[in-house]
């Protein structure tokens, strides 16, 4: 049986934004899967496109490598999304807001980080995933 969106989409950002783990990442895109960040800047530290589960792989190990003193988790009983199907079957939208906490001492505000991804699916593996977000926000 088919995955649903819902279960691709959370299968991803399990593999990404909660565990870092860019090997399950590169393995839910198809072996010529692509993954753009199309507002990012050229020189950007998060790549702005990469083609290929390996070069998905590659590319998001030494990401991660670098974010490694980064120790926010997004807050889950904060955060929220939404999928929205399409008349295609093989493309879905989603709507995130991701919420980090504070400092954690009481003296920061959350911050929520709000994007939009656009996947298109082929054998219950992403295709291609379109990642709308603030560059400003992956330094």
């Amino acid at each position: 049986m088919p995955r649903t969106p819902q279960e691709i989409f959370e299968r991803y950002v399990h593999a990404g934004a909660m565990t870092r783990n860019a090997d399950a990442v590169a393995d839910s895109f198809t072996e010529d899967g692509v993954l753009e960040a199309p507002l990012m800047p050229p020189g950007a530290s998060f790549p702005r496109r990469l083609v290929g589960r390996e070069e998905i792989r590659t590319a998001l190990a030494a990401y991660y490598g670098r974010q490694a003193r980064d120790d926010r988790v997004p807050n889950l009983e904060k955060s929220g999304y939404v999928l929205h199907t399409t008349s295609d079957p093989d493309v879905f939208i989603a709507e995130i807001d991701t919420v980090f906490d504070g400092d954690g001492d009481g003296g920061g505000d959350d911050v929520t980080i709000s994007l939009v991804q656009i996947f298109r699916v082929r054998d219950d593996k992403i295709a291609r995933l379109r990642d709308y977000f603030a560059p400003d926000l992956m330094s």
